[in-house]
């Protein structure tokens, strides 16, 4: 169990450090975005890190591509991509330019926008509980590819944990290499 750190100060310090260091930091953090004059808002939850050249189950693991272009920009950019030609799926890119350390964004609570993230969904259940859910709720497709999470579309912006919230560490689920690492963060009350 990691016990929730004091957040860090500007925009840009909240994707400072390692990819093991921003993952947990992200949790309590909140995406938004105002599509249409939409405004949605979800506090982050669950998330997954992966280390780019080092890691077998990163996307970046045999270097870079049409596709994952994205995780080699700076700290702050949203890598979108698509999920077995179905779901778009959201990750935060970490690390200094050219390092393809990237966090997926698993799951969410909704804190603003329920009406518009049940209208995209087709559901009033089940909301943001898995990472294309997760964009779909807030609007995320594909063209929001190397947006910047501080100055474009889509935002993260500085969140608290929930009183007595604790941040818990499980290996990463629906990927078939390295499953074992324990780069799984979730946000546990």
């Amino acid at each position: 169990m990691i016990e929730p750190s004091r957040r860090p100060g500007g925009a840009a310090d909240l994707f400072a450090g390692s990819v093991f260091d921003v993952a947990p930091r992200l949790l309590g953090c909140r995406l938004r975005t105002a599509f249409g004059r939409r405004p949605v808002e979800v506090m982050l939850t669950e998330v997954e890190a992966y280390a780019g050249g080092d890691d077998p189950a990163s996307h970046a693991f045999r270097g870079r591509t049409k596709r994952n272009a994205a995780m080699f920009e700076a700290a702050g950019t949203l890598y979108v991509y698509r999920s077995y030609g179905l779901h778009w799926c959201m990750n935060v890119v970490v690390g200094p330019p050219d390092l393809p350390h990237a966090v997926l964004l698993r799951s969410g609570q909704v804190t603003e926008g329920t009406a518009v993230v049940q209208a995209r969904r087709g559901r009033s259940s089940h909301l943001t509980d898995g990472p294309g859910k997760l964009a779909e709720a807030l609007g995320v497709t594909g063209a929001h590819d190397g947006t910047s999470l501080v100055a474009g579309p889509v935002r993260l912006v500085h969140g608290t944990h929930p009183p007595g919230a604790r941040i818990i560490t499980t290996p990463r689920i629906g990927i078939t290499k390295a499953v074992d690492r324990p780069w799984r963060y979730i946000l546990a009350s």
